[in-house]
């Protein structure tokens, strides 16, 4: 998607500060700068601060709501299925400082799907790129969210483990490539 010029916020809307990862409520008529809309978020700069406002409120920005996979996918019917599944939801989760998804990234390190009566859950080991950073929580929750939209899936338990330490030889070749380390 194209990255708009500045839009005057239509509505108040709730955004994270980047990277801190704490809530603000931008207010209605604010100019707002689309940096980045990847994975259906939406990273903006709003009186030169860094934010992130969620896809759901897309109509604060007079944009359109993104559909993440899952909502255009069947139900998996094995568990190979739901392996290709996960792996694709987590890849439309961004970090809104970085054009990079967490796979890509290499900060998702296991994605464990388990049957349990009608249905999986999906336990996930991921990190950050610096321990300090305050958007964890809100990758973390992006992450969970996202993998509770696949059918079928009824539990999802994202944990942020901090061993190994993160470093840039983990990253996919198209990310190295992205951010210009090539």
């Amino acid at each position: 998607m194209e990255t708009p010029g500045p839009i005057a916020l239509s509505r108040d809307v709730e955004a994270s500060i980047v990277p801190s990862g704490d809530k603000v409520t931008l207010q209605k008529g604010e100019t707002a700068q689309v940096t980045q809309t990847l994975g259906g978020t939406f990273t903006v700069i709003v009186n030169g601060n860094m934010f992130r406002i969620e896809g759901s409120d897309a109509d604060a920005l007079g944009l359109e709501p993104v559909k993440t996979p899952a909502e255009e996918s069947k139900r998996p019917e094995t568990e190979d299925d739901l392996k290709q599944q996960i792996e694709t939801q987590l890849k439309t989760v961004y970090d809104p400082e970085i054009p990079v998804n967490i796979i890509d990234l290499g900060l998702v390190y296991d994605s464990t799907p388990t049957q349990l009566d009608g249905g999986w859950r999906v336990d996930v080991k991921m990190t950050l790129t610096a321990p300090g950073c305050g958007m964890g929580p809100v990758l973390q929750q992006d992450a969970q969210n996202r993998l509770l939209c696949i059918e079928g899936v009824d539990e999802v338990d994202v944990q942020l483990v901090w061993d190994p330490p993160w470093n840039h030889d983990m990253m996919s070749e198209a990310a190295k490539l992205e951010l210009g380390m090539m």
